[in-house]
């Protein structure tokens, strides 16, 4: 295995920094449970340091061109791209995926976003209006200091979600990993500096709820974007509002994907094997409540378990692996209370709901079928390997039980016929959605919920408008008419 020990826990003002005076974060590989690194949380003087550096760093980032921040973060990218077998070694190391996921959607996805944020650098700007014989005119801003709050299932891909919008815009970023995730961060931190970027642009700070509290509220920061789940959400969101901080939150779900009876069948288990056991099942956008047109529920459920036979269990580096633990045993007992839940509650298990018998935090992918929309299983998010298969008889039903939740974050449909999917699509309560697939993100589109899934979007055009601010100028050419 490759040796992941960083060179120190935080990256601070373009270097390696560590204070071990900080509590210690234990790195262990899911696979096994071996402790392979060990770091330490951000101490006051690393999280004022990392501050600091942002401060200083971002009135020179925000002066230069924005082509010359898009090199930056194009040869970010490049890099990124260079090194994406080592660095998805790493990724599976730190999160348990398997290297034949992380290959091609982790590093390799933080390459597209700075690349085309990149791109679009230069491109960043307001807009001229004539007003007879005055005018006015916009200028697109940075907002300042940005922090970001990551999550354990995505390290690498959410902080570069994160920092190429903020960066492309002129901000200058804290970011704070996962503490059951805190090495992926540190090597993007490393290249975007060999990239170019000054010191103190991007900076990376380890620790948990205490050093996230301690960012947010920092009077120098402008913004805050978390990615996490819906109770952390409301707190990050209640701390900044006490400094009208800007803010971008990127939360749970427990998203509906609608399968009609005229849908392709093997497409649509396809989607519900995106959606629900890749990963493991620890993607937010997931779309764990499977709605099947009653007339396929049988054919569905037998497609699914029979697709279901091509899972391949192991050691995650193992390339012929398609399926790996979770990311801790906290979340292994949290996804088997649940398979338990269902259980009691009368759901029908179609397939898996054991822990697997092996080292480390494997639960077989599970399936459950003649689940009601009141069943714990089909309202609280679960995070892990388990879809909820319930039957709809129409698309006015359909549509009505797939909204009925709190959450909006994601929802897809299963059909062939083209005018049904636009009108489902449009009636769907949740900011991402899917027609005749599942849970592709591109960077050229924005990715978001609704309800409380969140605010904001990250990626596309409107990211940097959750990551600069505009200022109108009105140009007065004649005399001032007064009243007195």
């Amino acid at each position: 295995m490759r040796n992941v020990q960083p060179k120190a826990s935080h990256y601070v003002g373009g270097a390696y920094a560590e204070d071990t005076a900080g509590a210690a974060i234990d790195v262990t590989y899911a696979a096994t449970g071996e402790k392979v690194a060990r770091l330490h949380a951000a101490t006051p003087a690393i999280v004022e340091q990392a501050l600091a550096a942002a401060e200083a760093a971002r009135r020179e980032w925000a002066a230069l061109p924005g082509v010359e921040r898009g090199r930056v973060l194009r040869r970010a990218a490049d890099l990124l791209r260079e090194r994406n077998r080592e660095l998805s070694e790493i990724e599976t190391i730190d999160t348990g995926k398997p290297l034949q996921e992380t290959l091609v959607a982790d590093a390799a996805s933080a390459a597209d976003a700075l690349e085309w944020f990149g791109g679009i650098a230069a491109a960043v700007r307001g807009e001229h209006v004539q007003l007879g014989s005055d005018w006015a005119y916009t200028i697109r801003e940075p907002l300042g200091v940005c922090v970001g709050i990551g999550a354990w299932n995505y390290p690498t891909q959410i902080a570069a979600w994160k920092a190429a919008p903020a960066l492309a815009c002129g901000n200058t970023m804290v970011f704070k990993p996962s503490e059951e995730t805190p090495l992926c961060a540190l090597n993007l931190a490393e290249i975007l500096t060999e990239a170019g970027a000054p010191a103190g642009v991007f900076n990376v700070v380890q620790g948990r709820g205490d050093v996230g509290a301690a960012l947010i509220t920092d009077p120098r920061v402008a913004k805050v974007s978390l990615t996490g789940s819906v109770p952390t959400g409301r707190k990050v969101y209640s701390a900044a509002a006490e400094g009208m901080r800007h803010v971008t939150m990127e939360l749970g779900g427990k998203s509906p994907m609608l399968v009609f009876d005229d849908a392709d069948l093997d497409a649509a288990v396809g989607g519900a094997i995106l959606g629900n056991f890749y990963s493991s099942g620890q993607i937010c956008s997931n779309g764990t409540r499977v709605f099947v047109q009653s007339g396929i529920k049988e054919a569905f459920l037998e497609r699914l378990t029979e697709r279901l036979q091509g899972v391949v269990m192991g050691d995650p580096l193992d390339e012929a692996v398609n399926f790996g633990p979770l990311v801790s045993e906290a979340q292994l007992q949290k996804v088997l209370g649940h398979i338990e839940a269902g259980v009691a509650e009368g759901a029908t298990l179609v397939t898996g709901g054991k822990r697997v018998q092996r080292d480390g935090w494997y639960v077989e992918p599970t399936v459950f079928a003649d689940v009601t929309d009141g069943m714990s299983i089909a309202r609280e998010e679960i995070f892990g390997p388990v879809a909820s298969v319930l039957t709809f008889e129409d698309e006015a039903e359909g549509i009505a039980r797939a909204n009925a939740t709190s959450f909006g974050l994601a929802a897809g449909v299963f059909t062939a016929d083209l005018a049904r999917a636009h009108r489902v699509a449009a009636a769907f309560e949740a900011g991402t959605c899917w027609i005749n697939t599942y849970n592709l993100t591109p960077v050229e589109i924005g990715f978001g919920g609704s309800k409380q899934s969140g605010i904001g979007r990250e990626n596309g055009l409107g990211a940097i408008e959750h990551f600069s601010q505009l200022k109108t100028v009105y140009v007065g050419m004649g005399g001032v008419d007064a009243p007195y």
